[in-house]
């Protein structure tokens, strides 16, 4: 284990994924989780204790991001579990990058929501998305494996701003006893804004509209801003009142006494979500203040792109609540085989097949290519399994189409297996007149 200062903060990491951080802690206050559920504990751990380990705590929480941190008597120690990249997609650390796009492609088509009607299909296809995107970008990767996710929010180096993902102190305001702090949180911040979620679509392309690019017309379905309530999600002519089962406070507490002291558990309310008012709901999207509708989408497809290639559409996502933003719409391609053409990053491969004659004159012959037939010359004394370029025949580079790759050309010699009897008689005198230059060249 190291334990890594940074200002009044210290992280300290153990082998694997989870990361464990030691942090200013003052009792008989309250720590909001990610989950909107906080705990106040009464006594968790030696004032002057200086040494910690894995056994130091027998009470560990979870806490949201933190915008500030005071010095205080005691310390509290929170752990947070990341989730392994690695073990989404099913690979090993060393995995190569074919393996990981292979295994995202996999992935991706079993849990696709279109396809997969699971209830957690979505949230699985998030999750892959998410690990391919970093698994698959070398930079992204080197950071994981050496910071985990922290190092992708703070770009591996900012490790003062490592306590980002937790908000320590979001849901002080709304608990007693904070003095100046009473101002954060509570209510006001239960019932900010709330971003709407990304949608993501699979999109199927030709082996040339993968190469050329292509503009396709979509259809997705996605939550909307409810045209009847204007978002709100309360019913027109309506005004909310004071929820009777928090008081208006957002939140309800639970006290479990333990051997350490009081336990005590403050949960979002469950009768107002967490805004303290409870309101008739809105006809039309039932208090949600979205409905689902369907929209047509023009999207421009860029040349180059390949299966596992993913484009984000932005603010064509889900409509966020109470004003937030509208998510993005992530489309994923996948490209169909062409029959002749095989396809090797920005090269394109081709295997054409002549005659031991042709091999040993020199011909031209016809091939295909993503331009159309185009003429090829085999140079005399071709060899068997020669390889040809034809230069910039090949897919446009992603995002610089005027640059492109090569076509290759394998070439194949055919030897007859049969004969016929003016043919052997010529191959004979022939191997008669390659033995006499042999002989000659010897003397």
């Amino acid at each position: 284990m190291a334990i890594m200062p940074c200002g009044s903060t210290s992280i300290a990491q153990w082998g694997i994924r989870p990361q464990f951080m030691i942090r200013s802690y003052m009792p008989k206050r309250t720590m909001k989780a990610r989950h909107g559920i906080d705990t106040m504990m009464s006594y968790l751990a030696a004032p002057s204790s200086s040494l910690f380990s894995r056994d130091s705590f027998p009470v560990l929480s979870y806490t949201g991001t933190s915008q500030t941190s005071n010095q205080r008597r005691g310390t509290r120690f929170v752990v947070r579990a990341d989730s392994d990249y690695y073990s989404v997609l099913g690979v090993s650390k060393n995995a190569s990058k074919s393996e990981i796009k292979s295994a995202y492609r996999k992935l991706a088509r079993s849990y696709h929501p279109d396809v997969n009607k699971k209830p957690d299909a979505e949230q699985k296809f998030k999750e892959i998305s998410n690990a391919y995107e970093v698994l698959s970008d070398d930079e992204k990767r080197s950071l994981y494996d050496r910071y985990g996710e922290a190092g992708l929010k703070g770009a591996g180096m900012d490790m003062g701003d490592f306590s980002n993902p937790f908000d320590l102190f979001e849901g002080m305001g709304g608990m007693g006893g904070m003095g100046g702090m009473g101002g954060m949180g509570g209510r006001a911040s239960r019932n900010r804004a709330v971003d709407g979620q990304d949608e993501y679509y699979n999109l199927v392309l030709t082996f040339k509209e993968a190469v050329f690019g292509v503009e396709k017309e979509i259809e997705i379905t996605r939550l909307e801003s409810c045209g009847t309530c204007d978002g709100s999600g309360a019913k027109p002519g309506t005004k909310p009142s004071k929820c009777s089962t928090c008081g208006g406070q957002g939140q309800v507490v639970s006290s479990t006494r333990t051997p350490l002291g009081v336990f005590q558990q403050v949960m979002t309310c469950s009768s107002c979500v967490g805004t303290g008012e409870t309101f008739s709901p809105c006809n039309t999207c039932s208090g949600d203040g979205r409905v689902r509708r369907t929209k047509r989408i023009s999207l421009k497809v860029p040349a180059g792109v390949d299966s596992g290639s993913r484009l984000r559409v932005r603010s064509e996502g889900n409509a966020g609540r109470r004003g937030g933003s509208p998510g993005d719409l992530f489309v994923s391609i996948e490209v169909m085989p062409d029959r002749v053409l095989k396809r090797d990053d920005t090269n394109i491969l081709y295997t054409c097949k002549v005659s031991y004659i042709d091999a040993i004159l020199g011909t031209a012959i016809k091939v295909p290519t993503v331009d159309g037939m185009v003429d090829l010359k085999i140079p005399a004394g071709t060899q068997p399994n020669t390889t040809l370029v034809m230069a910039k025949k090949g897919v446009p580079v992603l995002s610089k189409s005027n640059m492109r790759g090569d076509q290759l050309v394998r070439v194949q010699v055919e030897i007859p297996k049969r004969l016929s009897s003016e043919e052997k008689k010529l191959i004979e005198e022939l191997a008669d007149l390659s033995k006499g230059k042999t002989a000659t060249s010897r003397r």
